[in-house]
Formats: C-alpha cells, sequence, structure tokens
C-alpha cells in the first residue's frame, strides 16, 4: 500500500494535514483515501490523524485492515487534486549516509570507506511536494541529492543485518538538499545539512510489499528538465541492511526515523559548470516506483 499525509480543506479542518492511502482499485482512480474523515468505519475513523502514529502502529498491518475497508465516496478525491504533504511532515530524525554510491566515489576519485559515514539531519527540515526549497542570503553552493529513504517502523537499538529488514516500514524518495559550502567550511555536516527546507520527501510512502527489491531502483534526479543524476541502488557501498544495524549501533533508531542510503554520481559540483541550486529552478527527484517529488527552488523569505 501507498500511505500519503495531504492538506485536508473544508470546514472540518482547512489546513490541516491528515494521514491517508492511495486507492488504485476504485473505478476512476487512483484515488486519495482519507481515513480519519467522520462517516467512515467506526475503527478507521477513530485513527489517529498522523502519519507517525500509524507508523508505530505498524503500516503494514494497517494496509491489510484498510484494504478489507469500503469507504464512502466522500472519503475519495483523485490523486491529480489532492494537496500532498511531505508523509512524514515531522519525522523523529534522519540518518544520512555519505559516500555510499561506488559511482559517486568514482567521480570523486575517492576510496569506499571502511564503515558507513553517516550524519543527523533534523525532522524539521522536512517539506512535502510542491514545496519550496529556499535559498538564505549568504549560502552559496547548495546541491541536490536524490536519495532512496528508508522508514523505520520499530525500534532498533544493536540489531544485526539479519534482523534490519524487520525494522522497515516502507520506502519513499527524499533529497538531501546540502550547502555544500557549509560542509566543506566546517568538515562536519550539521550545518550544510541542516538549513531549513532542506529535506524534500515524498510524494508517498509505499510498504515493503510493493518495493520487491529496494537494492535494484534507479534513482535519478532532473534539475530544469535537464537530468543530472541517473543511478541506481545496485550500486550502494554499504546496503540498507548494513545500514540500518550500523546506525542502531551508533543510537537508538525509532518508528518514523528515516534512513537517507546515500546518492549517486551527478550532484551539482560534479557538473561542469556546476550546477548549483538557484532562485526560480526546479528539481523532480525520482526513486524508481516511489513516484516523483519536484520542488521548487526560491529565495528565503527569512533573513
Amino acid at each position: 500500500m501507498r500511505f500519503v499525509s495531504f492538506h485536508r480543506d473544508g470546514a472540518d479542518g482547512a489546513g490541516t494535514i491528515v494521514p491517508g492511502f492511495i486507492d488504485d482499485r476504485t473505478p476512476g482512480g487512483p484515488w486519495v483515501v482519507d481515513v480519519t474523515r467522520p462517516g467512515n468505519a467506526p475503527w478507521a475513523a477513530a485513527l489517529p490523524a498522523d502519519m507517525l502514529a500509524w507508523t508505530e502502529m505498524g503500516l503494514a498491518a494497517l494496509a491489510g485492515r484498510l484494504a478489507a475497508c469500503e469507504f464512502p465516496p466522500p472519503a475519495r478525491m483523485p490523486l491529480a487534486r489532492a494537496r500532498l504533504a511531505a508523509p512524514l511532515p515531522r519525522p523523529g530524525k534522519i540518518v544520512g549516509a555519505a559516500f555510499n554510491y561506488h559511482d559517486a566515489l568514482r567521480e570523486r576519485d575517492m576510496a569506499p570507506p571502511a564503515a558507513p559515514v553517516i550524519f543527523i539531519k533534523s525532522g524539521r527540515t522536512v517539506i512535502g511536494p510542491g514545496e519550496a526549497v529556499r535559498l538564505a542570503p549568504g549560502v552559496g553552493n547548495v546541491t541536490y541529492e536524490a536519495e532512496l529513504a528508508v522508514v523505520i517502523g520499530r525500534t532498533a537499538l544493536r540489531i544485526g543485518p539479519d534482523e534490519a529488514f524487520d525494522c522497515v516500514a516502507g520506502y519513499m524518495t527524499l533529497n538531501d538538499v546540502s550547502a555544500s559550502d557549509m560542509v566543506r567550511a566546517d568538515k562536519a555536516f550539521v550545518r550544510g545539512k541542516n538549513q531549513p527546507t532542506f529535506c524534500p520527501c515524498g510524494p508517498w510512502i509505499a510498504t515493503p510489499d510493493e518495493v520487491p527489491d529496494p537494492e535494484a531502483l534507479a534513482v535519478s534526479l532532473r534539475l530544469d528538465g535537464i537530468v543530472r543524476q541517473a543511478g541506481s541502488t545496485r550500486d550502494l557501498v554499504f546496503g540498507i541492511a548494513e545500514l540500518i544495524a550500523y546506525a542502531s549501533t551508533q543510537m537508538p533508531l525509532d518508528p518514523g526515523d528515516i534512513i537517507a542510503t546515500g546518492t549517486p554520481a551527478g550532484v551539482a559540483a560534479s557538473h561542469h559548470p556546476p550546477a548549483w541550486l538557484r532562485p526560480g529552478s526546479a528539481m523532480s527527484a525520482e526513486v524508481q516506483g516511489l513516484g516523483v517529488l519536484t520542488n521548487p527552488v526560491l529565495t528565503s523569505d527569512v533573513s
């Protein structure tokens, strides 16, 4: 099942973001189903109106119950008309993996690291499809980074790779926007990865049954219609299970946390001239089967 968060309009909650799912089976679809809308099946309407809470409940189990339930027409809207938000509007944390694609390392003439190189990105950097990445004054040389993201569904602490996939709630597309100058100046990731709006996510979370082999997915990014990245998760240095297991030795992973698995070759600095983000541009990141995540680039409205 594909889970979404979207803006519910109308007198019953104008401006609120609520969770739902995409219904491909009902004629006329695909539809976004407003699960917690009054008038639905009582158990569904009583669900918490928050995707993080759904993730804690278990998306796979919830998908089974929702698939067996009929929702009246007022609970459905065409996917093309829905205003989608980030599937997890406020995740706990994003654990990013650096230097994790063989092609990107070859592009930089770097050897693969001996162990995963990870960093933390605040959940408050997250924005959804169509929302603007904002470039603040003085933040120069900003790049896109299309990535496969893994959503954690249960607590993981000091687990082994053989247990890792049991902790996966689903997969989605993520764009790890990064201020390269800050990373270089600081020799650290914190500031350059954690500027506001620097983590577009979406358009949906797909449960694992929708993604038969997450390590065989095309990953791409277009900037103003030009293909800038075109890789595959087959090229990961450390696979998904290894990343989850390693991260769990460094910190607890909790339901709703996100593992960003790294980005393939083709980031902005690798092009001639460099393809740094500029106000007025638009990025479209895509992971095969997980939808296209498009975001405009604008000047920050906060000085």
